[in-house]
């Protein structure tokens, strides 16, 4: 079965790479363009993994994650962070959000697939 994805960023070029690099490998894709947008997708279908940026506009990672974790469906499900930021106060704030992982921009295609690989076991 096809495992499915959800990317969040404000970016449409930076959304295009990834939707690139994780089509590329066989994964089904859904975008969304901040947090609100992507909490609505969420609640209406179920996604394997949940990839977020940070700084977005109307609901930032961060609070998405929250309120991401306080859902039973999303409860243990992978989210990773995809950001600019890489500061250790940052990255802190994502874990105590619930951020299985973090991956700094810009992103290299075979360390996403990595890491999307190991987190989704």
């Amino acid at each position: 079965m096809m495992r499915s994805i959800l990317t969040v960023d404000d970016s449409a070029s930076m959304r295009q790479m990834v939707v690139f690099t994780l089509k590329g490998a066989g994964y089904e894709v859904v975008e969304a363009s901040d947090g609100v947008e992507a909490l609505g997708k969420a609640k209406s279908r179920k996604v394997d993994l949940v990839i977020t940026d940070l700084n977005m506009p109307n609901k930032d990672g961060i609070a998405l994650i929250r309120e991401l974790r306080a859902m039973p469906d999303y409860k243990f499900t992978p989210i990773l962070m995809l950001t600019t930021e890489s500061g250790d106060a940052k990255k802190q704030a994502g874990k105590a959000a619930g951020a299985t992982g973090w991956i700094v921009k810009p992103f290299n295609p075979d360390q996403l697939l990595k890491t999307v690989g190991k987190v989704l076991g």
